[in-house]
């Protein structure tokens, strides 16, 4: 892991950006001489981990007392991308915005996503949790089939909130019940973009039995800003 850059925001956060192989991301830490526990903070597929909304909820988690990374998935962010890639993107979204079926589009394009992100994450887990500021445990935040996959295949993994999303890949469905740590689970009541009883169907398959659902009304990116907090008292019942 190589620091390419840091600056001491005015929340007192200091922000990192830093390189693993091929892997582009960012590191928030608080003002404390202390390990502090880590927070994987991922987006949804395509969007970069330098986007506002994400931003936001890492230096609000970062103040909070938690060590907080994002990366740039494969295709996503400034990594390279394929024409492929940008056709399916336009496919899916063309295809949700019409009303028409998305999942053969949607199993096509996320499924392999979550097949080449998901060791990306686990590589970034190993050099993190060998910086001194760090002391574990670790908790998950964000999208959700990533956060499906790593939930039952890193057992380091000990709590996660997920942003719910009604449209999962089959697989990650099936892996649904296999999650046996702590969950939040967040539901915008009118999202566009996914199925509100999709997203209520994975609720109920995941198999832990220490699950939360928070619903709101509003759209895709309406989930009210009280819900961050609500998530960073989440992981103090579970990470410190």
């Amino acid at each position: 892991m190589r620091f390419t850059s840091e600056q001491r925001l005015d929340d007192g956060v200091l922000e990192r950006e830093f390189t693993l192989g091929e892997i582009p991301g960012t590191l928030w830490t608080p003002e404390s001489a202390a390990p502090v526990p880590l927070i994987l903070m991922a987006h949804n597929n395509g969007l970069p981990k330098g986007e506002s909304r994400l931003v936001a909820r890492a230096r609000h988690t970062a103040a909070y007392g938690y060590a907080v990374a994002a990366i740039d998935a494969p295709g996503c962010g400034d990594r390279p991308r394929s024409a492929a890639d940008d056709q399916a993107r336009a496919d899916l979204r063309r295809a949700m915005q019409a009303g028409e079926p998305v999942d053969e589009i949607f199993e096509s394009f996320i499924g392999p996503l979550v097949e080449k992100t998901v060791p990306e994450w686990q590589t970034t887990l190993d050099a993190l949790l060998t910086l001194p500021e760090i002391g574990g445990p670790v908790g998950y935040s964000g999208w959700t089939a990533v956060g499906i996959r790593l939930a039952v295949t890193e057992p380091r993994i000990a709590a996660a909130g997920f942003f719910a999303g009604g449209y999962v890949p089959l697989a990650q469905r099936e892996e649904a019940r296999q999650i046996t740590i702590p969950l939040l689970f967040l539901l915008q009541w009118d999202d566009e973009g996914n199925p509100r009883q999709r997203a209520l169907d994975l609720f109920e398959a995941f198999g832990t039995k220490e699950k939360t659902l928070h619903a709101n009304m509003g759209g895709h990116v309406g989930t009210p800003w009280f819900e961050v907090d609500d998530g960073n008292r989440f992981f103090g019942r579970h990470l410190k």
